[in-house]
């Protein structure tokens, strides 16, 4: 299974990443991606910017720019390449991730498909699964910082 990669919805992603006040910097294929922490074609992460190849897949770029948006002012000040969080923050981060999706022109199921191709794991094994049935900690994480608000849409802020 082949990820839904950038180029597929560059205009969305980059006005998602603009509300945020980040930088969408892309670098030709074949080129090492600045600040990707995994390597490869993962996005990278430095500053203000979110570094992305064609080849770069999407649930990457937005796990990165869920980062950014999650961390802490302080945090953010210094960012290079590793985000670093809890595991409840990392949990908020992928949850973040699938509902910026929505706001690229990505589904859910789309998401989740390719979450589950990366390896991330959840406790319930499927990322849908997790979302649907053990995200609550998730979601709470994110009102209780203003990310989400009461009724789970976004604010478009950035967690102070």
């Amino acid at each position: 299974m082949s990820h839904a990669c950038l180029p597929w919805h560059a205009a969305e992603t980059g006005a998602v990443l603009d509300r945020y006040g980040l930088q969408l910097a892309r670098v030709a294929v074949g080129v090492s991606i600045p600040g990707s922490f995994w390597g490869g074609a993962e996005a990278g992460l430095v500053a203000r910017a979110v570094y992305v190849r064609d080849d770069t897949p999407l649930h990457s770029l937005l796990h990165e720019t869920a980062h950014y948006v999650c961390m802490s002012g302080e945090r953010r000040g210094g960012l290079h390449t590793d985000a670093g969080s809890s595991d409840l923050e990392e949990t908020a981060v992928c949850y973040l991730q699938v509902r910026l999706a929505e706001h690229c022109g990505v589904s859910r199921a789309r998401m989740f498909a390719d979450m589950n191709t990366w390896g991330y794991s959840f406790r319930l094994g499927d990322a849908g699964a997790w979302f649907e049935r053990d995200a609550e900690d998730a979601r709470e994480w994110l009102q209780q910082h203003r990310l989400l608000d009461r009724g789970d849409a976004l604010t478009w802020r950035l967690r102070a």
